[in-house]
């Protein structure tokens, strides 16, 4: 089962220029084939279907670990895709002076029709999300080198995207998934070495820049981001720390496992779209919860 968390992996500040196409190639690292869409299920179906798991148990924790910090990915592309397309068309209720128009000339219409101008489960250029990149064939060797290649493949879409949008929000989530998706490279060229005895740490960076480069990367590294795996749980899936211990391969500072989750930071309240009735009812009155709240000690 997954606990859930109120809080993003992240903080994300307001976008000083909100862009419907920069929100567009965000797209991809959502729901792209090598977004976060992917990784997510990648390493859950895996984790769900994966046999002999308590001989080859540390691989298992492994693997299920890195799954539940995808979600917290998926909501963070997706916070930011929202961020850009935010104030984005015209505000207000008379639909007659064509409050939209400027969509017209968007990449992505599909976030002015098909969604309350937010984020889909789309690639930058509106195709969905499929199944068919998903990989679980049930042997192991195969699977992890999967997605050793799937983080990188991950890994250069994001360089790419810092490298076309250059508002701060895309910037500071990008900077932050190099560091979380560079710990999820680096553990599953560690789980292919103990695995297979073959030295595939010494690939590491792929693509050959180092996250350095990026101010928004290099800060987190500075505070250790890089070096921490964390279980997602507040009791379980220690045994990855069988596999996720030893130096990093491009500092050589200690791999630490972390029980828990990261600490995260409040979510960005999104403010209302009228034009695209979004959220609507504006009847209600949010105030008849507070006779019930009272009656049943919750708090609001």
């Amino acid at each position: 089962m997954i606990h859930r968390i109120d809080r993003l992996a992240l903080e994300l500040p307001t976008p000083k220029n909100p862009s419907a196409n920069d929100a567009a190639a965000v797209q991809e690292l959502l729901g792209g084939k090598f977004g976060e869409m992917s990784t997510l299920m990648n390493y859950t179906f895996q984790s769900f279907n994966f046999r002999g798991r308590k001989r080859l148990r540390p691989f298992y924790e492994l693997v299920a670990s890195i799954a539940a910090e995808e979600y917290g990915h998926i909501e963070a592309v997706s916070y930011a895709i929202n961020l850009l397309l935010t104030g984005t068309t015209k505000r207000g209720h008379d639909p007659e002076p064509g409050p939209l128009q400027n969509a017209v000339d968007a990449r992505n219409s599909y976030h002015f029709i098909a969604s309350g101008q937010a984020a889909l489960p789309v690639d930058s250029m509106g195709l969905p999300w499929t199944g068919q990149n998903v990989v679980s064939t049930g042997n192991l060797k195969m699977d992890l080198l999967h997605n050793f290649f799937l983080e990188c493949g991950a890994r250069a879409n994001k360089m790419r995207v810092y490298e076309m949008v250059t508002d701060r929000t895309a910037r500071e989530m990008v900077g932050y998934l190099l560091v979380r998706g560079g710990v999820h490279i680096v553990a599953y060229a560690r789980a292919l070495e103990v695995l297979t005895g073959v030295a595939v740490t010494k690939l590491v960076p792929v693509p050959d820049l180092s996250n350095k480069a990026f101010p928004e990367a290099r800060k987190h590294e500075q505070k250790g981001l890089h070096l921490k795996l964390y279980t997602f749980s507040p009791e379980d899936y220690l045994q990855a720390g069988l596999i996720w211990n030893g130096p990093h391969p491009e500092d050589g500072q200690e791999l630490q496992v972390v029980q828990g989750s990261p600490e995260g930071a409040p979510y960005p309240d999104l403010e209302e779209e009228p034009q695209l009735n979004a959220p609507g009812a504006e009847d209600f009155d949010p105030e008849m919860f507070k006779d019930i709240a009272k009656k049943l000690g919750i708090k609001l």
